[in-house]
C-alpha cells in the first residue's frame, strides 16, 4: 500500500466499521424486543443479522480499504507486511485504528437513536471471567489465522463469505460470543442493550483481544511463513480500486 493514507479508505473504514456495529447492537435491541423470554433465540438473531451484514460490507466496501473494521487485522497486518514491503505502513495503521474506534462508537450511537434511546447508554451488562477472556483470545486467534490462511492461498475473495460465517459461528462456540474486535468492544460500551458490556469489563475484553492477536500472528508465522508478502491482499484484493483512477494513483494517492 501507498504510505499516503487516502481519506476514501479512512471514510470505508469508518463507515463499514460504523454499519457493523449498529448491525451488532440494533439487531440484539430487535431481538430482545421480539423474543424477551428466550435468550437463546435473541442470540441467534443477533449472530445471524451480524453474520449476513459483515459478509455485505466486506463485498461493499473491501476493494477501497480491504475492509479490516478491526484494530487487531490492521495490526497483523502491518506486522506481518512490513518485512515484505506489503500491507499497512505505521502511520496508516494508526489512521485506520482511529477510524475504526471512531465508527464503532457512532455506529453504536446510531443504533440507539434508531430504536428512539439516548444516543449514550453506558452499558450496564458487566462480562468478566477468565473463561470469557480465553474464549476472546480462542475468537480472536482464529479470525486472523482463517484471514491469512485464505489470503496466502490466494482465496482472499472468499473472505466475505468465509469471515461472516466465522463469526457467526463463534458467537455460539466461545463463551465470550465472540467480540474479536477492539474497536467494536469500544462501541459496545456506549449502548446499554442486549449487546452492550459495561466500561469495566472492555478493558480486558480488549487485553485478551490483544493476546489473541499474538497468538494468531504466531500461528501464521509458523503456518504460512511467508503470508506477508499477501499483506495487500486483507481482508480482500483491492489492487483494482487503485488503478481504477490513474490520476490519483501517478500522484502517489491510492484509492
Amino acid at each position: 500500500m501507498n504510505s499516503v493514507v487516502s481519506w476514501r479508505r479512512l471514510l470505508a473504514e469508518f463507515i463499514g466499521t460504523a454499519l457493523l456495529v449498529t448491525a451488532v447492537v440494533g439487531s440484539g435491541i430487535m431481538a430482545a424486543s421480539l423474543s424477551p423470554n428466550d435468550v437463546g433465540l435473541q442470540l441467534l438473531q443477533n449472530s445471524v443479522a451480524t453474520a449476513f451484514a459483515l459478509g455485505v460490507l466486506i463485498l461493499a466496501l473491501g476493494p477501497v480499504s480491504g475492509a479490516h473494521f478491526n484494530p487487531v487485522v490492521s495490526a497483523a497486518d502491518w506486522w506481518l507486511g512490513r518485512r515484505h514491503g506489503a500491507g499497512l505502513r505505521l502511520p496508516e495503521l494508526a489512521a485506520y485504528c482511529a477510524a475504526q474506534i471512531l465508527g464503532a462508537s457512532a455506529g453504536s450511537m446510531l443504533a440507539n437513536l434508531m430504536f428512539d434511546r439516548s444516543a449514550v447508554t453506558l452499558a450496564s451488562t458487566v462480562r468478566t471471567g477468565t473463561h470469557l477472556w480465553l474464549g476472546e483470545v480462542v475468537a480472536t486467534a482464529g479470525l486472523l489465522l482463517l484471514i491469512f490462511a485464505l489470503v496466502r492461498s490466494g482465496r482472499a475473495a472468499a473472505a466475505p463469505a468465509a469471515v461472516g460465517a466465522y463469526i457467526g459461528a463463534a458467537y455460539w462456540f466461545t463463551s465470550s460470543t465472540s467480540f474479536a474486535n477492539p474497536a467494536v468492544t469500544i462501541g459496545r460500551v456506549f449502548t446499554d442493550t442486549f449487546a452492550g458490556i459495561a466500561p469495566g469489563s472492555a478493558p480486558a475484553f480488549i487485553g485478551a483481544q490483544l493476546v489473541g492477536l499474538l497468538v494468531g500472528v504466531g500461528l501464521i508465522t509458523a503456518l504460512y511463513p511467508h503470508a506477508g508478502a499477501a499483506a495487500d491482499d486483507v481482508v480482500v484484493p483491492h489492487a483494482a480500486s487503485e488503478t481504477a483512477e490513474p490520476s490519483a494513483t501517478s500522484s502517489g494517492v491510492t484509492t
